[in-house]
């Protein structure tokens, strides 16, 4: 019975998170708009709150076609993996309820970012294409690259809250937010996870001018829906680690959704201010940047443990 009732609380779990994405599409294309002093979506549905379901039923009713010098099941399997794994990642929601309670949480979603990569590699490979080859390259050296950084930052932090439980950073940040005194550290993770998800200015990966659409270019209708998902579902689940992490706040407070809605809003306002990046810099500011700010604050974090421990 309690087995029965995990599977549909984390059924219930995806569809919310792929209602969420939906909207969430929405929103990036209303404030795109706006940005650009233009209307966005307002025809289908209220003020344009149906045309997220209306692109959907577009994009699924298409045609499925796929290139003939492909490799047939590597190439269709890839973006459902890529969903599959977008999703996986969102278990680690920490509930006080228990629902699925991670003892190693952290290490559970370095796992998952990291298999990430193959899902972009295997679709640029499998499309037979040299230029979804090409896309898929850079994109590869682009995730690995800040994935580095990434993971010195939830290390620092595994350190100071000693355990890689996601609860932990509840009752830590009781009377004060991570971000107060590691805001160097919470702008580094920003911009990592910016890189992660393929975002402006790092969205190489969907570099139009340069590979035509990159590693998804022989993806069209359900294929390029289910990448185009699996990206959106990542942005969010970024925005709610940012939030449980330097924002610490209680999972059933409105306060806590008001942030994580913050900072997907800024994932949307990094889109329509800046411009892509130079892809010569991008490895410049992953190892020579990201990297040594990454790992001081590792062992400032070491150092604060010890102290602490030691007057204890």
């Amino acid at each position: 019975m309690l087995v029965l009732f995990s599977v549909v609380v984390f059924l219930l779990l995806i569809v919310f998170v792929l209602v969420g994405v939906a909207f969430l599409t929405l929103l990036e294309r209303s404030v795109l708009g706006y940005i650009h002093i233009r209307k966005g979506p307002n025809k289908v549905g209220f003020v344009g709150i149906l045309q997220p379901f209306s692109d959907a039923v577009k994009l699924f009713s298409k045609e499925q076609y796929f290139p003939l010098v492909s490799n047939y099941l590597v190439y269709y399997f890839s973006p459902v993996f890529a969903l599959f794994l977008s999703l996986l990642i969102w278990l680690l929601i920490p509930y006080l309820s228990g629902f699925i309670s991670f003892e190693l949480g952290l290490l559970f979603f370095l796992a998952c970012t990291s298999l990430g990569v193959y899902t972009v590699m295997i679709a640029g490979w499998s499309s037979n294409s040299g230029y979804s080859l090409l896309g898929g390259l850079r994109a590869l050296a682009q995730t690995i690259s800040y994935e580095v950084s990434l993971a010195f930052i939830l290390f620092s932090f595994v350190i100071l809250v000693c355990g890689y439980n996601l609860i932990y950073f509840y009752s830590f940040q009781v009377y004060v937010w991570l971000i107060f005194f590691s805001f160097p550290l919470s702008f580094v993770w920003f911009i990592s996870c910016l890189a992660e998800t393929n975002r402006t200015p790092f969205d190489f990966a969907e570099g139009e001018s340069e590979l035509v659409s990159g590693f998804n270019i022989e993806y069209g209708g359900g294929g390029f829906s289910l990448i185009f998902l699996a990206e959106y579902a990542s942005i969010l689940f970024m925005s709610l680690l940012f939030c449980i992490i330097f924002l610490g706040s209680d999972l059933y407070s409105i306060f806590f959704y008001v942030k994580l809605t913050f900072v997907s809003f800024l994932f949307v306002w990094v889109r329509g201010t800046l411009p892509r990046f130079r892809y010569d810099k991008l490895m410049y500011l992953a190892w020579s940047s990201f990297l040594p700010l990454s790992l001081n604050y590792l062992l400032f974090f070491v150092g604060v443990s010890i102290l602490v421990l030691s007057l204890l």
